[in-house]
């Protein structure tokens, strides 16, 4: 006789969507990636990609909707693997129905659909609810927050981002109707490729109050949405941030700089970090020192080590294992409480920080991370009823 009260073991996830990431997602899974988890079933509107689904993972039960997987009682949780805009409301309708929702990045393309899931999670407090910002599990930024957040390197005074490195040639833009449309995806580079760079900014080095942006529309490819951007981003007593970001750049660059008043964290490809830690805050250093220190200093003679101490960063970080290890945490969450990586309530951050880059560029002037939500949409929906594909945002 069973004990039909017995907590599971694994979690039974439905996979909405299995394109690249959810059939990747469901090949984890499969492999023994993330070993407290099992396909619960997989939903496809394309009959193309179901086959496929099948032909994968024979056995999983396959379903030509979401909200119809959801309703079979054959799953315990989704992941949202589809297009940006169905976020909210995949993830709406799961935690309404008792399940447990992980939204793919970026939660949403604005603020107020992503609001209306934050809401409709809070108002679950006993459902699991996460999103999948695989990079907060790359051992390097957890240990670079990690140091950031102890003040080993004081008080942070300016952070530059370039992360270039997102080379997309046209084809990539041409292979689908919704691809780099504003009716579609919602954007381009900031709501495609650079989420995760943008959550980790802020993660780390704090929320911007304001930014100024330059962005180009279709700068380099034939696309309605940005390709290049350049923001500076004003985050209060004189600390300030840039962030720059492309897909036209062949030859990329990702380059993130940290400097404190006490030290500076310089990454290099997202895989190495030197981090230097001064003996005292720069401004007692700058004031204690005396003019034949400094002539020493500028002819090479004064032993560094007086002033600073330097460390490089190297974590392994195997291919698939952030994604995965994502996947077994929110797992965990929703099996014995473990901690959440990444909350689903941190998802509209980086929203936020997106729009109001887009809203200042739009403006042409400098954007509180305050703005007018309702402004923002009205732009949105001037700019997908211009393209004459696809339906205004009513949410």
């Amino acid at each position: 006789m069973t004990n039909e009260t017995a907590p599971r073991t694994r979690l039974r996830l439905g996979i909405i969507g299995y394109g690249a990431q959810g059939s990747l997602y469901a090949k984890f899974i499969a492999d023994g990636l993330v070993p407290n988890t099992v396909i619960g079933a997989i939903a496809d509107t394309d009959p193309a990609k179901a086959e496929a689904a099948g032909a994968a993972h024979p056995g999983v039960a396959l379903f030509a909707d979401a909200v119809s997987m959801m309703d079979s009682g054959q799953v315990d949780a989704v992941v949202t693997c589809v297009p940006h805009f169905l976020h909210p409301q995949l993830g709406i309708e799961a935690l309404s129905r008792g399940l447990h929702a992980l939204v793919e990045k970026p939660a949403g393309v604005y603020t107020k659909q992503v609001e209306q899931l934050n809401a409709v999670a809070a108002a679950h407090p006993e459902l699991t609810f996460g999103i999948m910002f695989n990079q907060r599990n790359n051992p390097l930024y957890i240990r670079l927050k990690e140091i950031v957040d102890s003040g080993e390197i004081g008080d942070v005074l300016r952070s530059n981002w370039i992360i270039t490195n997102w080379w997309r040639p046209q084809g990539y833009y041409d292979q689908s109707a919704w691809r780099a449309t504003w009716g579609g995806e919602g954007g381009g580079v900031l709501v495609n490729q650079a989420p995760h760079q943008l959550d980790l900014w802020q993660w780390i080095c704090g929320v911007p109050r304001s930014v100024f942006s330059k962005v180009a529309y279709g700068f380099a490819r034939n696309i309605a949405v940005e390709d290049e951007v350049t923001v500076l981003a004003d985050f209060g007593g004189g600390r300030t941030g840039v962030f720059v970001t492309a897909t036209h750049d062949l030859v990329g660059t990702d380059r993130f700089e940290i400097q404190g008043s006490q030290g500076k964290i310089v990454v290099e490809d997202s895989a190495v970090a030197t981090v230097t830690r001064l003996v005292k805050p720069e401004r007692e250093l700058s004031e204690s020192m005396a003019m034949d220190d400094v002539v020493r200093l500028f002819t090479g003679q004064l032993d560094t080590s007086e002033l600073y101490t330097t460390e490089t960063l190297r974590f392994d970080s195997p291919w698939g294992a952030q994604h995965s290890g994502v996947l077994a945490n929110f797992a965990a969450n929703v099996l014995d409480g473990t901690p959440l990586l990444a909350p689903g309530a941190d998802g509209i951050i980086g929203v936020r920080l997106a729009n109001a880059i887009h809203l200042s560029s739009w403006r042409g002037q400098e954007v509180g991370l305050d703005f007018d939500q309702e402004e923002f949409l009205d732009e949105l929906n001037a700019r997908i009823a211009n393209e004459g594909i696809f339906p205004p945002q009513n949410i």
